[in-house]
């Protein structure tokens, strides 16, 4: 999965692998450049301010509903990405 803003992607993902660490980095760095306070997008995804403020500095990570929820807010999109088939 890889984040897409207005179906342009927001980073340079191809260079990336696509672990949950880097969705999950990815996502700190969109809610750290967002204008959007921490304290509204708290409120607006039901995610608390400990919880976010622990995961935008690297403390804990998110589930990936979390990660949603922030994403959508964040005017993010997850994007599934097809990976080689396995066992073959």
């Amino acid at each position: 999965m890889t984040f897409a803003k207005h179906g342009q992607r927001c980073y340079d993902t191809d260079r990336m692998s696509h672990t949950p660490a880097d969705i999950q980095a990815q996502l700190r760095r969109a809610i750290m450049e967002s204008d959007m306070s921490r304290y509204r997008l708290a409120q607006l995804t039901g995610v608390s301010q400990a919880t976010l403020s622990l995961f935008v500095h690297n403390k804990r990570s998110v589930t990936m509903d979390i990660a949603a929820k922030l994403a959508r807010e964040l005017g993010l999109e997850l994007t599934p990405i097809k990976g080689p088939k396995k066992g073959r």
